[in-house]
């Protein structure tokens, strides 16, 4: 019911919903680009539901998708960012996937394989395995991981050789394998002298080198058969909450930290393919001059110099959702916006505005502390006390 309430809320964005489909997901980013996109507005403009919708609509056209609020991630380190999308992706899946197309680049069809059974025990079973063939595949393994100019080579020598454990040759025991999961994802707890022993000789996962692992993990998602992967990371404004109550609180060193993070990633962004980024925040991260966005400059600097003409630009990297309803949300959106609310919550108490109140909720909506969709749902809860 959740998802369809947002699906519904947001009912006035396709302006920009299917632009991001056509011009992002079918196009830019499936063909090797990489974006990094900031989505701003007031409390209630619908920023979370468009992450939503719009992770909705990534899952549709094939992309791996990891969606998280700065609430519950530290931003500071990019280490714990690459972590929680690495979990989110379903590594192993992807693995197999390529592990499908070195049996078919061996000659032979994986459907024939009976479920359950390995690559090496079906050719034992039809008497084709012999020196050569394990060589093939280790030249294979080879050429798909450590000869891809876009993956680390620690990475690359992982991926390896989980995808040998899944056709079963080169043999990797399975308490191997956990080590090798563990490390991937940044496990402190694991000791490097224990991956010494698979003459795998790593350093640790830090948020020095974590950008590199996330343009390693984009490309193993590409690698998996996926049109690429899409992140979305909402509630940044806590970056300026003082309380002290919050799961995470930030003080001025970590929230530093977290826009350098950022710019980093604005400057590294090139360097990956088939990824885009969205970032979420209320007005009050660009709004607080002492420590919002503003005030790191480093950051500021690679967001602030888009040109704003009187049209919304749907190419723009800063997306505000307020100047977005103004220009696309008009008196006969918002009544459809509002049938359509009603209609998701199936209540008799819930009635849709006409386009009397939709015009006065525009004019509320021009100095409002709110954006219209949460405005329209106030309005509507005005109506029915009324009633």
């Amino acid at each position: 019911m959740e998802d369809d309430f947002g699906e519904q809320l947001l009912c006035g964005v396709e302006f920009l919903t299917d632009f991001w489909q056509e011009k992002y997901f079918q196009e830019y980013i499936r063909d090797g680009g990489s974006k990094i996109k900031f989505i701003t507005g007031r409390p209630g403009s619908g920023k979370t539901h468009f992450l939503k919708l719009m992770t909705a609509v990534a899952d549709k056209e094939n992309y791996k998708t990891a969606q998280f609020s700065a609430k519950d991630i530290w931003l500071h380190d990019f280490k714990d960012i690459y972590v929680e999308i690495f979990r989110q992706c379903d590594v192993m899946a992807c693995l197999a996937a390529v592990s499908r197309k070195v049996v078919q680049q061996m000659g032979f069809e994986y459907e024939k394989i009976p479920e359950g059974m390995r690559f090496i025990d079906y050719l034992s079973q039809i008497d084709s395995v012999d020196a050569i063939t394990k060589r093939e595949i280790r030249t294979l393994l080879r050429k798909t991981f450590l000869d891809n100019p876009l993956m680390d080579n620690n990475f690359a020598l992982a991926c390896s050789m989980l995808t040998g454990s899944i056709l079963g040759y080169p043999i990797l025991e399975e308490q191997n394998k956990e080590l090798l999961m563990a490390w991937l994802e940044g496990d402190r707890s694991i000791k490097l002298s224990q991956l010494r022993a698979l003459d795998f000789y790593p350093s640790r996962i830090t948020k020095y080198n974590a950008r590199h692992m996330l343009r390693s993990l984009a490309e193993l998602v590409r690698m998996g058969g996926h049109s690429g992967l899409f992140v979305t990371i909402d509630d940044m404004e806590i970056l300026t909450s003082r309380s002290s109550l919050e799961a995470i609180h930030y003080t001025k060193v970590k929230r530093e930290d977290t826009y350098e993070s950022v710019r980093q990633l604005i400057d590294d962004i090139d360097s990956m393919k088939n990824i885009m980024f969205v970032y979420a925040f209320d007005r009050e991260l660009l709004d607080n001059e002492n420590a919002g966005i503003k005030s790191y400059q480093a950051l500021w600097m690679r967001i602030q110099n888009e040109i704003v003409g009187e049209r919304f630009n749907r190419f723009a990297d800063m997306i505000d959702m307020d100047r977005l309803a103004m220009q696309e949300y008009t008196p006969e959106v918002i009544v459809a916006m509002s049938e359509s609310i009603a209609g998701v919550q199936n209540s008799a108490l819930v009635r849709p505005l006409n386009l009397e109140c939709a015009e006065q909720l525009i004019e509320r909506a021009h100095t409002g502390a709110v954006g219209i969709p949460q405005l329209i749902q106030m309005t509507m809860q005005e109506v029915d006390a009324d009633v």
